[in-house]
């Protein structure tokens, strides 16, 4: 017998109807939102950044790669993880390449970032089979400024993460041994998705966003929303070379 409760047609229907409000409702709120995001001001840059390329040093304008808009993912891939990315951070690249050609015909470059050395992203990348350009901003002042990542002295003055090191979960402990890197470093990386806009010559920062946001989770997390079962509530995920079996 399922463990979920059963009714006739009827009742599905009904129940459906008013879920349906509860959608159109939501996405009414999400449209708001959505021109609230494009109402924020634009901040020119003041300082400029160089990062690394597969292709070798490029300004954050050059990454835009001629394009008027950029938009990165952040990914958890801090230079001390010695077993590469945040699991859960590699299974929202692994669903970026299908849209590279679709943002890009919209004026739009997709890119990832992460703190690792360039040679280890290059690695990672060969390694998950991933297409989208992998900037390094390794020995940058650039993912600090742009809170993509803290230093030892930010990290220790936060209490939720000070909290997390003393005494960690199971699944921080897993974590941290997936990614080759004590439970300290490892939370210093912020996964985030940030955008800039490129106008008359000046770059400007338009948007951020960091987890837990909804945004900041793998394509497939959209899916699995409307299959029939709830997930695990430990927020587990693994490498797509790596599932148990």
């Amino acid at each position: 017998m399922p463990e979920h409760k059963t009714g006739t047609r009827e009742e599905w229907q009904a129940a459906r109807e008013k879920l349906a409000k509860l959608e159109a409702e939501h996405a009414e709120r999400t449209e708001e939102i959505k021109r609230k995001r494009r109402e924020l001001p634009w901040v020119p840059l003041e300082k400029e950044y160089e990062l690394d390329t597969e292709d070798g040093k490029k300004t954050l304008a050059e990454l835009f790669d001629g394009r008027s808009q950029l938009l990165a993912y952040n990914i958890m891939f801090g230079p001390d993880y010695t077993k590469g990315a945040c699991p859960g951070c590699t299974n929202l690249g692994d669903g970026l390449d299908g849209s590279l050609i679709h943002m890009n015909k919209r004026d739009v470059t997709l890119i990832c970032f992460s703190r690792a050395p360039i040679d280890r992203l290059v690695a990672y990348k060969e390694r998950m089979g991933w297409q989208f350009p992998y900037v390094s901003t390794y020995g940058s002042d650039f993912p600090f400024d742009f809170n993509l990542a803290l230093t030892e002295e930010q990290a220790e003055q936060i209490p939720e993460i000070r909290q997390m090191v003393e005494n960690p979960p199971e699944w921080l402990v897993e974590w941290s041994e997936q990614v080759g890197a004590k439970v300290k470093d490892g939370l210093r990386e912020a996964p985030s998705w940030i955008a800039f806009a490129r106008e008359n010559g000046t770059v400007y920062h338009t948007y951020t966003v960091h987890a837990p946001d909804p945004f900041v989770a793998p394509y497939y997390s959209f899916l699995l929303d409307r299959a029939p079962k709830e997930g695990p509530a430990e927020p587990r995920a693994w490498r797509k070379d790596e599932y148990p079996d």
